[in-house]
């Protein structure tokens, strides 16, 4: 088994472990949105664009919901007193 082949299963596993531990931590959300990224550059280094492609979109909807998630945690609301501010978080 190659270097790349090796990177590919360790990116793939790590999705796989941060995925089912996603409900305990917003920060394992955040880890799965990095193994997602890793898988997606695995997938463009092994010529398979469509499986980079996806991934990478994967990464993109995990960081969001990471985003979401320390939002939610950190209070719920998208603007700071945004009726009198008017200032985005």
């Amino acid at each position: 088994m190659d270097r790349l082949t090796l990177f590919g299963l360790l990116a793939v596993c790590l999705m796989l472990l941060f995925y089912v531990l996603e409900h305990r931590s917003s920060w394992f959300v955040l880890c799965f949105a990095v193994a997602c990224a890793l898988g997606s550059a695995y997938g463009f280094l092994q010529g398979a664009w469509p499986f980079g492609l996806v991934e990478g979109v994967w990464a993109v909807v995990a960081l969001w919901r990471w985003r979401a998630a320390r939002r939610k945690a950190a209070g719920g609301a998208d603007y700071d007193n945004a009726a009198t501010t008017g200032r985005r978080r």
